[in-house]
């Protein structure tokens, strides 16, 4: 597991989409979700950056294309709207104060966000990745942070896709082109025995 942390810069973890209507979609992501709540304490506890990603829209969504065939969907249905309860971080998940929220308008973290300037500030080069769905957000993610040269972890059961098939696909034959997948007991047990100035120097 050190070796996520081979190289200088710092470490990060991406809660991508724990919303609460994109959870209601998924019926495996109850359990999703408590791999994701033990994987933030840990995070917490070694002192490495938590940041949320969320997809949200402005009344009316002028940010969506009809071209867009996924979003233009929730156009229509008038979903996930900034101040609606149905865009609003899950209860199970929810991020400290001190934790930035990072609203985006596009599936992949990168697009359309902060989130490049974020990790920048903090001089992060290793992403763990974890979020909903495994073919949306956490797939868009991985593509784009490996063209940007970030090392990246996916832990595996904090993510979760309405198809097993498509998940289990990704998660043997896709992503370890790109990531080292690895579960969430991996990733917390690699957070609770190295401090944050050692992940900054391994």
């Amino acid at each position: 597991m050190n070796s996520l942390w081979s190289s200088e810069g710092a470490v990060a973890v991406l809660a991508m989409d724990y919303q609460n209507a994109i959870i209601k979609q998924y019926p495996a992501s109850g359990a999703a979700l408590r791999q994701a709540r033990e994987v933030l304490d840990a995070a917490r506890s070694a002192g490495v950056l938590v940041a949320y990603l969320v997809v949200r829209f402005r009344d009316g969504h002028p940010e969506i294309s009809v071209n867009n065939k996924i979003f233009s969907a929730i156009k229509r249905a008038g979903g996930l709207l900034e101040r609606s309860a149905d865009s609003q971080i899950h209860d199970d998940v929810l991020p400290l104060g001190s934790e930035p929220v990072i609203t985006k308008r596009r599936v992949g973290a990168f697009s359309t966000s902060e989130l490049e300037h974020i990790l920048r500030a903090h001089e992060v080069r290793h992403l763990i990745l974890m979020g909903l769905t495994t073919s949306g957000v956490v797939l868009s993610t991985v593509r784009a942070a490996a063209d940007l040269d970030y090392s990246i972890a996916v832990v595996s059961d904090a993510c979760a896709d309405g198809d097993a098939e498509v998940h289990r696909v990704l998660m043997e034959k896709i992503f370890p082109r790109q990531a080292t997948v690895v579960t969430a007991q991996e990733v917390c047990s690699a957070l609770r025995t190295v401090g944050t100035a050692t992940i900054r120097s391994v």
